[in-house]
């Protein structure tokens, strides 16, 4: 996870709460975990190996802990593995490695990571939690946010920038269902009524990701409006060079 490439395509000019975010967080961990990715490396030790193990982990913290509503050490467990998503970029850029293999296989990765978690939680809810409605909303969530990431690949791989900075993204969905989760979590250890931090999360997720979709979808229709017209433009004798395009994509 986060392995670097060489070229992702266009995308969307972040907020600056954003890019500050990402600028000095970081740049704090690349710091604090460049030693050890160094260490991974001397050991023989590959960015996708590591990209492998962050995702194993994720999954056993997600599927382990979370369906039996243990959300603390989940949560815990998770975070922990976490961190991987910036060793194997940190140990690539130290071996001046860059592939589109491991940017393919850094986000068919986070795929898998994201739909545990919101599996695990849907489990929850399905057995001990017994609240079908919540069940619902972490499946929601869980599928919403495939079809979120879905359609910014889809429309940048038929030539779009899908510029568009959506409400609830790929961080902020985890950030806000991992630390409502852990905070959830207190509750065996006492803390009174935390519990429902997790139910709030889930709808705020589910609704921001809807919001999210929206978003892209219009603005791929937009952009791929654009685009056509300009190539009209360009070909005043009307030859149908994109003829193909509506069957491919609906592929």
């Amino acid at each position: 996870m986060g392995q670097p490439v060489a070229s992702r395509g266009r995308s969307a000019t972040p907020t600056l709460g954003k890019a500050m975010l990402n600028k000095y967080a970081r740049a704090f961990f690349t710091r604090v975990l460049t030693p050890f990715a160094a260490f991974l490396i001397r050991r023989g030790v590959s960015p996708d190996t590591v990209t492998l193990l962050g995702t194993a982990g994720v999954m056993a913290g997600a599927l382990v802990f979370y369906p039996r509503g243990e959300f603390f050490w989940g949560t815990i467990v998770i975070t922990l593995f976490v961190f991987s998503d910036l060793v194997d970029g940190n140990m690539a850029r130290q071996l001046g490695r860059s592939s589109r293999w491991g940017a393919f296989l850094d986000s068919t990765l986070d795929r898998v990571a994201d739909s545990a978690v919101f599996g695990g939680f849907a489990l929850w809810y399905a057995g001990h939690g017994d609240d079908n409605v919540l069940c619902a909303v972490s499946i929601f969530c869980l599928a919403s946010g495939q079809v979120v990431s879905y359609t910014k690949a889809r429309g940048e791989s038929i030539g779009l920038p899908v510029a568009v900075n959506g409400l609830v993204e790929r961080a902020e969905r985890l950030v806000i269902s991992l630390v409502a989760a852990g905070l959830a979590g207190l509750h065996t250890f006492g803390v009174p009524g935390i519990q429902v931090l997790l139910p709030i999360a889930l709808w705020i997720v589910a609704v921001g990701s809807l919001v999210t979709l929206i978003q892209r979808v219009v603005t791929v229709r937009r952009e791929s409006a654009e685009a056509e017209a300009a190539e009209g433009e360009q070909d005043p004798q009307g030859n149908p060079a994109n003829a193909s395009r509506g069957s491919e994509a609906a592929k």
